[in-house]
């Protein structure tokens, strides 16, 4: 899941946090407001080319949210079954992970 944080127009102050998906999660769509999936190819017509092409602009930023992620999980004390019953333990762990993939791709 990607999410980004977006200036809101309506508002001159305010940040409103936009979570990106793919089709595989219609149903946020019909819960949150904020929720932004890409356009699905309607029976029997194509997409126009502006659809499209905010279709290839979605999946370029969902490629890098994933890449992240996959790169989180190289350190096994993410993916690994947690069973710490230390509150919020889980939580560090992501942050201490995100932290070294950060580092480590300032570094490479």
């Amino acid at each position: 899941m990607s999410v980004l944080f977006g200036f809101d127009r309506s508002c001159t102050h305010n940040w409103v946090q936009v979570i990106e998906r793919d089709l595989g999660y219609q149903d946020l769509h019909n819960e949150f407001v904020n929720v932004q999936l890409p356009h699905k190819k309607p029976k029997g017509q194509d997409l126009t080319e502006s659809q499209k092409q905010e279709n290839r602009e979605f999946s370029h930023q969902q490629v890098k949210c994933e890449h992240a992620h996959a790169g989180m999980k190289r350190y096994n004390s993410v993916t690994a079954t947690y069973r710490n019953p230390v509150p919020d333990f889980d939580d560090r762990l992501m942050l201490i992970a995100a932290g070294l993939w950060n580092f480590y791709l300032d570094t490479a």
